[in-house]
């Protein structure tokens, strides 16, 4: 996104009401808005976690899911989706889903930077290798399943906190890697 984007506002239902520029909404009182994780698998069943860019607002340095967004207003989530994956690793996506539709957090990081998101979660399968945007991510790996859930459960302090708590709710990716697997 550009200092001129901007993401859509919610209320407390997650209805629209309405738009601000991205570079305004998280601070310490950041309003409730829309965003998207995505967790991409490779044929292998390998889950791709990347390392947010060192000066990236909240959580820098923090090793997250795959990738993150906002759609922009008016714009479709999964066009967004498409849209960052290619921007912030060069990846090409298919067999796009919709895991947790309702996922929602608010968390605050070690700066006072709030996060406040209704997050719909995708998964998706990707034939490529990722090629990273620096200004987005500084390390990205392919890893499994079961040690990525068994990291997040000894370390949670080492990840994004909207990640430890997609892991609880995606059955830390196992069913994600094993359907993977079986296609």
């Amino acid at each position: 996104m550009t200092d001129a984007d901007h993401v859509v506002l919610l209320d407390d239902e997650g209805r629209a009401i309405g738009t601000a520029p991205k570079s305004s909404v998280h601070g310490t009182d950041t309003a409730l808005h829309l965003a998207f994780s995505c967790h991409v698998v490779n044929p292998e069943g390998q889950v791709l976690v990347t390392r947010r860019a060192l000066d990236k607002k909240t959580w820098p340095g923090v090793w997250s899911n795959s990738f993150c967004g906002h759609p922009r207003p008016a714009e479709p989530v999964l066009t967004a989706v498409h849209r960052r994956a290619e921007f912030e690793l060069g990846l090409k996506l298919t067999d796009i889903e919709l895991a947790l539709p309702l996922f929602r957090y608010r968390a605050t990081d070690a700066n006072g930077i709030v996060e406040h998101e209704v997050c719909p979660v995708y998964t998706a399968l990707t034939y490529d290798e990722p090629v990273l945007n620096p200004l987005e991510v500084v390390d990205a790996r392919w890893v499994d399943p079961a040690e990525l859930a068994a990291s997040l459960e000894t370390t949670p302090w080492a990840f994004s906190p909207w990640l430890v708590l997609q892991a609880q709710q995606l059955h830390l990716f196992d069913t994600v890697a094993q359907r993977r697997r079986a296609s």
